[in-house]
């Protein structure tokens, strides 16, 4: 398996053109999207021109583009000039996005070519990329399961070998879950690391983008390009980018690593149950430190989480009216028709239950009950881990109660779905970063994953400890058939 740093070090020595790489990478995902459905829009000549232009760039003397060739695939709700950002949903279907997303500009300026757009749940919302309105994914280790969600199109494009980087959305796991259902690196920056200018909002306080790779090397070396101060997002923070690949090679001696038992309750599946245990063991043995604590308030996470994503989407997503842009319904009667039409046929019916579950939560007489007081439970889990940190470095948990569901196993019991997410929301309410990297396997040759969280701005310390363990196990190297 090569890295992105060989590959880098090919196409920036001349030993290999950016052009291959890049045609190699669409030969692959034309090749391979036919039965995966990763893919919901392939930029073949696009790619192809970018690449010429990073070919020309490199033989005019510049070496300075970390990402020199590098194939990536952007999740659909990241907006660009090139084609289509539907964010999976009928009302978004022929969309053409007036500009770029951030990160799409500080990949390119890097050296990046950008191949297409990936699949995902309509509007971000779900846990297994089944919730949208184009074609289903499959995870590549099983194509009767779920790939993850909603970042499912982005987490196999990188499983599957199409591309070496994907970028994905995570607003209470859609990179970490499908990351671990598939047996990649997916890391959720702190909330602000990242800017979020293009990407298209679901829930503005908690969505972060981040990257799918398939080693915390290839992470660091991709956090560092997409990561800054944007003053196009008001909630992106000014502070310096450190060169996160740099910092991969700090011991775990003396690491102190903690583990919250609110993770290791009811409902979590014996073989994860273990494999995160053995990984736990793995660094207890290189001389990190285990620490045990308490984490009081995470059993409201859920709750508290589907209250405050869901009044967030309600608010965010009612733009899409038919009036502005995107689908609009034929021959109303008046606006309010208009309106009503537009959103009846152009929403799914995941995205209208979120919808209706946040009008309903925000509406009056009703605010002070739940919106409200979701928001205070928030503040008490953010103390609960700022608490945490100060007596440990590293959190480690399971990112998922069980490894990748069948397709169709969960789609109409949402209740089931949500709970697909419950230790990876945490991260999002408190704005923490996490990463989730492979950690096993189960009994059926399915990917488990394991979950690392920090302290605001810790990602050097997340990925450091992520490779390390990586150093010592080889199920980052594995691939499915």
């Amino acid at each position: 398996m090569q890295n992105i740093k060989e590959i880098t070090k090919r196409v920036l020595g001349g030993k290999i053109s950016a052009v291959e790489t890049v045609n190699e990478a669409l030969r692959v995902i034309d090749e391979k999207n036919k039965s995966l459905g990763a893919f919901t829009a392939i930029h073949h000549e696009q790619a192809i021109q970018r690449a010429k232009e990073v070919d020309e760039s490199i033989s005019k003397g510049n070496q300075n583009l970390p990402l020199a060739g590098i194939p990536v695939a952007l999740k659909d709700n990241m907006c660009l000039s090139t084609g289509t950002t539907t964010c999976g949903s009928e009302i978004l279907r022929n969309y053409q996005a007036p500009y770029d997303c951030h990160v799409a500009s500080l990949l390119e300026k890097s050296g990046a070519v950008i191949v297409g757009k990936t699949n995902m749940d309509e509007f971000a919302m779900g846990s297994s990329t089944e919730t949208n309105s184009a074609l289903t994914t499959k995870n590549p280790w099983d194509l009767e399961r779920v790939p993850g969600g909603s970042s499912g199109g982005s987490a196999v494009a990188v499983a599957s070998g199409m591309t070496p980087i994907a970028l994905g959305s995570d607003t209470g796991g859609s990179i970490r879950q499908p990351a671990a259902f598939t047996g990649v690196v997916g890391l959720k920056p702190t909330y602000g690391r990242v800017s979020r200018y293009g990407l298209v909002a679901y829930g503005s306080s908690l969505d972060q983008i981040g990257p799918f790779t398939r080693s915390a090397e290839d992470a660091a070396t991709v956090l560092s390009v997409i990561s800054g101060k944007d003053d196009r997002d008001s909630t992106s923070v000014d502070r310096p980018v450190p060169d996160y690949a740099n910092d991969l090679d700090q011991p775990l001696k003396g690491t102190r690593i903690g583990i919250a038992q609110e993770y290791f309750g009811e409902g979590l599946d014996e073989e994860t149950r273990s494999a995160v245990n053995q990984a736990i063991d793995t660094l207890r043995s290189e001389g990190a430190e285990i620490v045990e604590f308490e984490l009081r308030h995470m059993k409201y996470g859920i709750a508290c989480y589907y209250i405050i994503a869901t009044a967030e989407a309600s608010s965010n997503l009612a733009r899409y009216d038919g009036v502005h842009y995107g689908y609009r319904a034929d021959n109303p009667d008046d606006v309010i028709d208009l309106y009503s039409k537009t959103r009846a046929e152009g929403f799914g019916s995941e995205v209208k239950r979120r919808i209706m579950l946040g009008t309903y939560a925000l509406s009056s007489g009703y605010y002070d009950a739940y919106y409200l007081r979701a928001m205070k439970v928030r503040t008490l889990l953010r103390r609960d881990f700022e608490a945490a940190f100060e007596k440990v470095d590293v959190l480690c948990c399971p990112v998922a109660p069980t490894t990748a569901f069948k397709l169709g196993e969960k789609l109409n019991d949402p209740l089931a779905m949500y709970l697909a997410d419950v230790y990876t929301i945490s991260a999002n309410l408190a704005g923490i970063p996490a990463v989730s990297i492979p950690c096993g396997f189960d009994s059926q040759n399915l990917p488990i994953g394991l979950q690392l969280m920090g302290s605001p701005f810790s990602e050097g310390k997340l990925l450091s400890v992520a490779h390390q363990y990586q150093l010592l196990t080889d199920f980052h190297t594995r691939n499915p058939e």
